[in-house]
């Protein structure tokens, strides 16, 4: 049997299940928790780069960010909080649209 030792989805047991093959899990502790989701945001950030297309992208993007929702609430925030706090500092130092990619600066 694979040994996955991984952060799954809430319905992987259920999936996994019914196509009758036996499995084993364990709930984290709140601590272990956001070290797992840490580690999967890599593992999707790196399936997100590696994507070459827009639906294979758009997907990944969808992983990473229902892991920045889990996240928020481990923070004791929300997606909410976490979009207020982006549309602030997007007025604040602004986003990045324009694609501006800076060369160099002058040292004083």
């Amino acid at each position: 049997m694979p040994i996955h030792n991984k952060l799954v989805r809430d319905r992987i047991p259920e999936i996994i299940e019914n196509t009758g093959k036996k499995f084993s899990t364990r709930i984290l502790d709140d601590q272990e928790y956001i070290k797992e989701l840490k580690k999967k945001s890599f593992e999707e950030l790196d399936e997100y780069v590696n994507a070459d297309n827009d639906k294979d992208a758009i997907e990944e993007l969808a992983d990473l960010l229902e892991i920045i929702h889990a996240l928020a609430e481990c923070h004791g925030g929300s997606i909410e909080n976490v979009e207020e706090v982006r549309r602030q500092k997007a007025v604040k130092r602004g986003g990045f649209k324009e694609k501006i990619f800076l060369i160099e600066v002058e040292d004083d």
